[in-house]
């Protein structure tokens, strides 16, 4: 199982270091060996760690919109995921 971590700063400007988020995510490094990844922006700070099972290749977290705006992480699979693309596609989005 995958484990995922983060925190968001209640106080406007505070400022969340990458450096925390990592220390948080090496504390759950047994809930997933094969990835890390990290988001830190504006007073939040998102991390994962990443137990492959299906996509051995990718599957890198966080995911994020086209534009940037949104980010993500997430323990779990997305089976329907070949109707989702065809569906995303159709409206517009990338991949």
């Amino acid at each position: 199982m995958c484990g995922i971590a983060g925190m968001v700063s209640a106080a406007a400007g505070e400022r969340i270091e990458a450096s925390v988020i990592h220390r948080m995510c090496q504390a759950i490094v047994h809930r997933g060996p094969d990835d890390e990844g990290l988001f830190v922006k504006d007073g939040t700070g998102l991390g994962m760690r990443r137990l492959s099972i299906i996509d051995l290749s990718g599957g890198h977290q966080p995911v994020f919109n086209e534009d940037r705006t949104v980010w993500v992480v997430f323990n779990g699979e997305i089976y329907n995921f070949p109707e989702l693309r065809e569906d995303l596609l159709k409206r517009g989005h990338h991949f």
